[in-house]
């Protein structure tokens, strides 16, 4: 007898799985958890999450991205290179999979996640700026569970720029402007390296009000599907 696959693209749960992505600035977070707020108060199990998690690869992955963990070499104190972060978000998602989303899943729960592979192929594929990287990258999360619905927030990299300076935080590592316009870019096109997949894209540089009802109205097909 042979162990069932729960990270592969069948649907053995009876939850539903919907991810917000977008640019640093994009709204994702603010996003995900209105929705979540929503949900909630139609009486619906909703539950938030996101990448990178709190877990102990997500929080290395934070201290990459904030500096305080670098690699020396020749070129001086840096942040790793594009493979190794990928490799550290696709081994950060599995962990996400196995102990917080699939549970939830197959408890009945919606679960909303801030981020999730699509974020992965955006942001170390423009870092690599190469595009055989994508098939990589898609390679490394073949075990990823497939969201029934993902929600791109597509905001011009001008807007996401001045929304991060209002919020005053020091710039991360991708929160280069040369970086964003790449990634801006490549987030508008999504939809052609997640082939088959439901992807929904919302105009995300209009007031957040407008911007939640958009994206309730996205996911409101899926809710029939949901046990409360």
């Amino acid at each position: 007898m042979t162990a069932r696959d729960t990270t592969g693209p069948t649907r053995d749960s009876q939850g539903l799985f919907v991810v917000l992505e977008g640019i640093d600035g994009a709204g994702t977070t603010t996003q995900t958890e209105r929705l979540v707020r929503a949900l909630r108060a139609r009486s619906m199990r909703a539950q938030a999450t996101r990448e990178p998690t709190n877990g102990p690869i997500g929080t290395m992955i934070r201290q990459v991205l904030t500096g305080r963990i670098v690699v020396a070499d020749e070129r001086g104190p840096r942040a790793p290179d594009w493979p190794t972060m990928a490799l550290l978000f696709a081994a950060d998602r599995m962990d996400h999979l196995d102990a917080d989303i699939l549970p939830a899943l197959r408890a009945g729960t919606l679960v909303v996640s801030d981020r999730y592979d699509h974020s992965s192929v955006a942001y170390q594929s423009a870092s690599a700026q190469d595009p055989s990287s994508v098939r990589w990258i898609r390679e490394l999360n073949a075990r990823a569970r497939r969201p029934d619905l993902t929600i791109v927030l597509d905001v011009p990299e001008r807007v996401a720029s001045q929304r991060r300076a209002a919020r005053g935080e020091r710039a991360e590592l991708y929160e280069q402007s040369a970086f964003l316009q790449r990634l801006a870019g490549f987030y508008r096109v999504l939809d052609q390296h997640f082939p088959g997949e439901p992807i929904a894209h919302i105009d995300g540089d209009q007031p957040e009000d407008v911007v939640h009802a958009a994206v309730v109205a996205a996911v409101e097909p899926l809710l029939q599907n949901v046990h409360k």
